[in-house]
């Protein structure tokens, strides 16, 4: 690789959801880039890309971060969800700061706010705000619920046609990660998106009733959502391995759902991309064998 095709952007959580189908647009673009892991298992697809290259990169040394940003000028910031989050985020700010990075690109969330109940949003917030202390020139990502996260549900909608929210009949406009990821991409490699805050929706709001017809529709069976209560919805959660720390996390923004307090639909997706986001139907659609 000749020194001017060198990677110039880095992508952190590059074997997740959002930033594997990141990684895979920006290849597809012809756009070179440096992907973080922590071991080199499980990353033959993402070595299989035109213009990737794969480092390893430990949140928690900063070494490791350091040798993974020598010349790079823009990151897109991305931690699992854990009780350590801001810790291994503001970590990778301060080296990025020391490294002269000129941009981070934050996957945050909706709402994301110092004073809010719901402890994800607290810690986005606090991300955010050490970003923007810095100087470096940032691009905050602001989504909503994931439509991929229904997938947690594919083997329950599969073996018993329903699924499970404490969330009530609150509207909340979902959003397809491949809209957020065009979106990262777009802040990565155009101009005009530094120091900008971006709240990424999809194009509609539904109740979780009304997502569990359209599965109905595309999947052609009945799909039936079932309301629980927040104690049920945690017992569930943990039964199925999730950390408390997580579980009571993921009660605390299905509260803020439930309070219709995610249910603005914004034109992000279209005023970025040019193209409307995609739709939930959608979503089932080609994601429909992996709940039949």
């Amino acid at each position: 690789m000749k020194h001017s095709d060198a990677p110039k952007i880095l992508i952190t959580g590059a074997t997740g959801t959002i930033g594997s189908e990141l990684a895979r647009q920006l290849s597809e673009k012809g756009i070179p880039f440096r992907a973080m892991v922590r071991s080199f298992e499980n990353t033959e697809s993402l070595a299989s890309l035109e213009g990737a290259e794969i480092v390893l990169g430990d949140f928690t040394n900063a070494a490791s971060l350091s040798n993974a940003l020598v010349g790079i000028e823009k990151a897109f910031l991305l931690t699992n969800s854990s009780e350590t989050a801001q810790q291994l985020q503001q970590n990778f700010v301060a080296v990025a700061q020391r490294s002269g990075v000129k941009q981070i690109v934050k996957l945050s969330q909706l709402h994301a706010s110092a004073d809010s109940p719901v402890r994800f949003l607290r810690y986005h917030a606090a991300v955010e705000a050490q970003i923007k202390e810095s100087g470096m020139e940032y691009t905050f990502l602001r989504p909503n619920l994931f439509m991929q996260g229904l997938l947690g549900f594919k083997d329950i909608i599969k073996q018993q046609n329903a699924f499970f929210a404490a969330i009530g009949d609150a509207k909340i406009s979902l959003v397809d990660i491949r809209d957020i990821a065009s979106i990262a991409a777009e802040a990565l490699t155009a101009a005009g998106h530094e120091n900008k805050v971006y709240n990424i929706t999809g194009p509609e709001a539904l109740t979780h009733t009304e997502l569990a017809a359209l599965f109905s529709e595309v999947l052609d069976k009945t799909i039936q959502f079932i309301d629980i209560a927040p104690e049920e919805m945690k017992a569930a959660l943990l039964s199925v391995g999730f950390p408390l720390w997580q579980a009571d996390g993921l009660i605390e923004d299905y509260a803020h759902y439930s309070r219709n307090e995610a249910s603005e639909v914004y034109a992000t997706v279209e005023d970025i991309l040019g193209k409307p986001a995609r739709q939930f139907k959608n979503f089932v659609e080609d994601f429909a064998e992996d709940f039949s």
